[in-house]
């Protein structure tokens, strides 16, 4: 059952290091993304 518990914590700790990864990637590509459209209209 230990090792069950274990497994948990690991499953838990990774799904939550994966969803900040996710959110980083899509704010910056956001933040890039707009940024340059907005630019291209700006100065297009």
């Amino acid at each position: 059952m230990a090792n069950d518990e274990e497994y948990d914590a690991y499953t838990e700790t990774r799904q939550r290091r994966i969803k900040v990864v996710a959110w980083v990637v899509i704010v910056s590509l956001i933040l890039v993304g707009g940024g340059a459209t907005v630019l291209a209209l700006l100065f297009g």
